[in-house]
């Protein structure tokens, strides 16, 4: 996003609407106008298209040249991935487990969710996370968006020109045999120290017919607190998954 120094007032009503905090005041030609720092900004749309928020039309989307383009649509629940021509961050293959029997007993489905409002990734930091998880044999969900621009998703390295550059959030997501986990969940505990960002943590896994879920009780001894709440995606009208 950009702002036309012309148009622009200097009124600051935009200013709250950035989730990263990229708009800030400027001195120019003997006044103030509102800037977006072209690095910190995602290209989420929230103060233009999303909000309507400036009263003389000052801000506005240039078009986007790729690797920048590729913020857009991590940013935007609006905008389609190109890749995956699916919205939102993840992909619905990790979320209805009850219909594509995605991981079975055995295993158990990973979700780390990168950056948050006020926060923000970078590719880099997800490449950081990917490799250190890809070497200890993690399956990558091959329909992710974040997948999609590994160039080898058995090391986890993505695209060089998309390293730097900065979204809203991303996640990697990804199924490992539930023997292995505790080692996986400990990686992740060690590289947080090597981000610059937040992240939280999804488990996915089947219980047991005792009632029992196997991933918490790895979870907790890899030194993860886990929190009460819960999601549970129904197939809505597919056909139930079948164990053979």
């Amino acid at each position: 996003m950009q702002i036309d120094k012309e148009k622009c007032m200097g009124c600051e009503e935009c200013h709250p609407y950035c989730p990263v905090g990229a708009i800030t005041s400027k001195e120019w030609e003997g006044g103030s106008v509102s800037e977006i720092d072209q690095v910190a900004c995602v290209e989420c749309g929230c103060c233009h298209e999303r909000s309507r928020i400036c009263p003389v039309d000052a801000i506005y989307m240039p078009k986007l040249e790729w690797p920048r383009s590729i913020r857009e649509p991590f940013s935007s629940p609006h905008v389609s991935h190109p890749s995956t021509t699916g919205q939102g961050r993840g992909t619905e293959e990790m979320k209805t487990n009850d219909v594509t029997g995605r991981f079975p007993f055995g295993f158990a489905g990973v979700a780390v969710e990168m950056g948050r409002p006020g926060v923000g990734t970078s590719f880099r930091d997800l490449q950081t996370v990917a490799m250190a998880i890809a070497k200890l044999g993690v399956e990558f969900e091959p329909n992710n968006p974040v997948a999609e621009l590994m160039i080898d998703q058995k090391t986890g390295k993505i695209r060089e020109e998309v390293l730097d550059e900065r979204v809203l959030s991303a996640i990697l997501e990804f199924k490992i045999k539930i023997d292995k986990l505790r080692e996986v969940l400990v990686a992740i505990r060690d590289v947080s120290m090597k981000i610059d960002t937040v992240f939280s943590l999804d488990l996915i896994s089947r219980v047991n017919p005792d009632g029992s879920t196997p991933a918490l009780a790895i979870a907790k001894e890899a030194g993860f607190s886990s929190r009460p709440n819960t999601k549970t995606n129904v197939g809505l009208g597919r056909p139930l998954f079948r164990e053979v």
